[in-house]
């Protein structure tokens, strides 16, 4: 059994391809001469154009000024990683193409095609247009510190959720840990002695920004509770 993923509400492949861009430091750039690693040196404007900042040693001045036109065909990858471990970390690839220019000292990239490659194996191509015009998720630069925290500091809450899961997909369950949060819901990572999958848990409201996540998170624990008393046969609420 692969990743698998429920059918709740989950962010657009635009608002994840935006909130990759605002929270990934590195990125990878190939061009016809090869390919250069970049990192903390990227940021993606409202105007749909990614701006690159590279070292002064590296080679994609060179592409530049040595392409037909000056305008190297040009490939950009960001990994979107789990910032709790887990066994299969990568969560998602996001893929930029289009052309390399110079403005100013920097270089930039106006896409001509975005694709979110996703860890279940779906690939999401991404409108321009709605691209540059979506924004990040709300908890998308608060969601490291969020999951690291409550993997590290409330693994109880952790194995609490896991009673809104049904109990036939918890068979064989050897370690469930935290894997994504957003505006609407929450994602665990079941993993098993030899596969995993992924349920997502939805909040009872989005979330508009991090001070919103408590409460969500409490009526989901809330919920897991009574569900976990009416499973034993108590009146919910006694």
């Amino acid at each position: 059994m692969g990743v698998r993923h429920s059918s709740a509400i989950v962010p657009t492949a635009a608002a994840r391809a935006r909130s990759v861009l605002a929270t990934a430091w590195s990125c990878a750039v190939t061009t016809e001469i090869g390919r250069d690693e970049l990192v903390g040196a990227h940021s993606f404007g409202e105007d749909g154009r990614l701006r690159l900042r590279p070292p002064e040693d590296s080679a994609l001045a060179a592409a530049v000024i040595c392409a037909p036109r000056g305008e190297p065909s040009t490939l950009v990858e960001f990994v979107d990683v789990a910032p709790v471990p887990l066994r299969d970390r990568i969560r998602a690839r996001l893929w930029l193409s289009g052309s390399l220019a110079f403005d100013g000292e920097e270089l930039f990239l106006e896409p001509t095609c975005a694709v979110l490659h996703e860890s279940n194996g779906e690939r999401q191509g991404i409108e321009l247009d709605e691209l540059a015009l979506t924004v990040p998720d709300p908890l998308a630069e608060a969601e490291s510190r969020l999951l690291t925290h409550l993997a590290d500091a409330h693994p109880d809450a952790v194995e609490q959720l896991t009673r809104l899961v049904s109990p036939d997909s918890l068979q064989g369950v050897v370690r469930v840990r935290p894997l994504a949060i957003d505006r609407h819901g929450i994602s665990l990572r079941l993993e098993r002695a030899r596969s995993q999958a992924d349920v997502r848990l939805p909040f009872h409201e989005t979330v508009a920004d991090v001070s919103q996540v408590t409460e969500c998170m409490h009526a989901l624990l809330t919920k897991a509770a009574r569900l976990s008393a009416t499973r034993r046969g108590r009146p919910v609420g006694g």
